[in-house]
């Protein structure tokens, strides 16, 4: 029988010979027997990674080119209490679960509750619509929106206030923060220098992560401010300050996740990544910073979000292995460290994939991405909670179910106790080229614009993630993309689980409602009390800042700060400087 005779060598020539024979041999008769047009799986062999070398291609945990993982060892305590999609570890001081709500003292109570209940990372703080966009809670622009999607910060005051939970053995040099905010990066790092200032504690001992990420935002979250040159100097100014002043926190924190949930492939998820990666890098060492210096300071916060666990898995190996390249061959980085791709979590379901019908199964889709992190190099953290699309704030019993989630992937499936399971592996090695490759080609793309500013100008970028968007939608509607509860399996007879809910909801009802007005009556009284003289002084010495495109705007900024100038009027200044953008257009007030 064919099955009985010699195979001979097994390298991928005589793999490829054979797969040939049993393709038409045994495989096409068990299709036509099934009466398929085609298979409906397929199975890898050394011929699908012919070229594979080990040690040029994975390497090691923690060495070039990282793609087996970004640290030799990490000490995963994966569904921690309060920290969401990033894992916690003995000597890791991190943020939190993302969060924020209300005013200042609503999520400071957040915050304070959290703690009460065991949590100890620091705080990974969302903020409204109108603080990302630069406006004050008293801007015509800011109705109905003050406080909702996040939490309202006007001035250091409201800043203060968020932070007032930590202290003591959480003080604010014992932990990480985080913040979601890029077009005023600037403002909240000035309100946590001056925090620091005013605690006695040193700067230079804080650690914390300001996303920062503005090229993104002009990609596909929308909340930039400034016209994308004068947006990039203000990345290089903070870029400058943090390095001088506060030599511990992160400088940008980039990815693709956001791109993704705006309706970015893969491919592009990845390539837009690596290429504003490379635009950041090339900011910092123009000013003169050290690319050993900058590069251990920028971050990712996330890449992937899909369902799809082994084309996900390979795009976090892919991405580690096309960051390390491009910072020491690119760049000429020395230290091992700088080629480091440094990021909390690794694939994950992606929290647009969550469903309001039939919401229980999100928790199925949050273990899928939580096995598909644990796979990939990071921490199983199962996220978001299974109610994360059912409205602003998760139920505590949300939370519980989804942090032993993660507790039972690491402590009863054990998941972390190997490094890169999946190396070697015909199919995710072959599927992790794929991913390189394919991004690689996105890269090139931008960088025949000049890079991502230039392909931002052309709009390019925004184009691309535009068309992938009404792709992914088309795919959905007509049932090609297939989402179980939504456009498939939803006959009578399907049963919508429910779980009860009785605990306090965490982000209280009653606080949302009455955000706004309470916000505005903070807002109104600052302004009363202050001494207008010196916000007068130290706006102006801001302009004057901006104008000066060799000038640093973030010292300027840390005055004006202390003078409890407001986030929007801050903004206002250098709108009048800068411009505003708006889709393609830049407008001069």
């Amino acid at each position: 029988m064919a099955q009985e005779k010699s195979r001979g060598s097994t390298g991928p020539d005589a793999v490829a010979a054979e797969r040939t024979r049993w393709e038409q041999e045994v495989l096409a008769p068990a299709v036509k027997r099934f009466d398929l047009e085609r298979p409906g799986d397929r199975f890898y062999g050394p011929d699908d990674a012919p070229d594979f070398d080990f040690l040029r291609d994975v390497g090691f945990p923690g060495e070039y080119p990282f793609t087996a993982g970004p640290y030799p060892t990490q000490p995963f305590a994966a569904g921690a209490r309060g920290t969401g999609l990033i894992p916690q570890g003995k000597g890791l001081a991190r943020a939190g679960r993302y969060s924020g709500y209300g005013t200042s003292e609503d999520t400071a109570a957040y915050y304070a509750l959290m703690i009460k209940s065991g949590q100890r990372a620091g705080p990974n703080v969302a903020f409204d619509l109108p603080t990302q966009c630069g406006y004050d809670s008293d801007d015509p622009n800011a109705l109905g929106e003050v406080g909702r999607a996040g939490v309202a910060i006007d001035s250091f005051e409201d800043f203060r206030a968020l932070y007032e939970p930590f202290q003591g053995d959480l003080e604010i040099d014992r932990v990480g923060s985080n913040w979601t905010i890029n077009a005023p990066a600037v403002i909240i790092v000035a309100m946590y220098y001056l925090l620091a200032e005013e605690r006695g504690v040193d700067p230079s001992r804080l650690r914390g992560t300001p996303q920062n990420d503005i090229l993104k935002e002009f990609i596909a979250r929308g909340t930039y401010i400034f016209p994308p040159r004068p947006s990039m100097r203000l990345v290089r100014d903070l870029f400058l300050f943090t390095t001088k002043h506060l030599p511990k926190l992160n400088v940008v924190s980039g990815g693709g996740y956001h791109m993704r949930e705006a309706g970015a492939t893969r491919a592009q998820d990845l390539g837009f990544s690596i290429a504003n990666g490379i635009a950041y890098l090339e900011t910092g060492v123009a000013a003169g910073i050290d690319i050993d210096v900058l590069a251990s300071r920028v971050t990712f916060n996330a890449f992937g979000g899909s369902l799809e666990m082994f084309p996900e898995i390979a795009h976090q190996r892919a991405a580690r292995r096309m960051w390390a390249r491009t910072v020491r061959e690119r760049f000429g980085a020395k230290d091992p460290r700088s080629w480091v791709l440094r990021q909390p979590n690794g694939a994950h379901m992606g929290y647009y994939n969550a469903t309001v019908n039939r919401p229980l199964n999100n928790l199925t889709r949050a273990v899928v991405g939580g096995i598909a992190s644990a796979l990939s190099g990071y921490g199983p953290n199962c996220e978001p909670p299974f109610d994360e699309a059912l409205g602003l704030g998760w139920s505590q019993e949300g939370m519980q179910l989804s942090e032993d989630a993660a507790r039972i992937l690491q402590h009863e499936a054990r998941l972390t106790e190997v490094r890169d399971p999946l190396a070697g592996s015909y199919y995710v090695e072959a599927l992790t080229d794929e991913a390189e490759a394919a991004a690689w080609e996105v890269v090139e793309e931008v960088e025949s614009y000049g890079g991502s500013v230039g392909a931002i100008e052309a709009g390019f970028m925004q184009e691309a993630v535009s068309r992938s968007a009404v792709e992914r939608t088309m795919a959905l509607q007509t049932g090609e993309r297939v989402v179980v509860g939504v456009n498939a399996f939803t006959t009578p007879e399907e049963i919508d689980v429910k779980v009860g809910l009785h605990s306090q909801r965490v982000y209280g009802t009653e606080q949302m409602r009455s955000a706004e007005s309470r916000q505005l009556a903070k807002l109104a009284e600052l302004r009363r009390r202050r001494n207008g003289a010196e916000v007068t002084r130290t706006l102006n010495a801001l302009r004057e800042a901006a104008e000066d495109e060799n000038a640093n705007v973030v010292p300027a900024v840390v005055d004006c700060v202390r003078a409890l100038c407001t986030v929007g009027e801050i903004c206002s200044v250098l709108r009048e400087v800068f411009g505003e953008y708006r889709e393609g257009r830049v407008l001069v007030e």
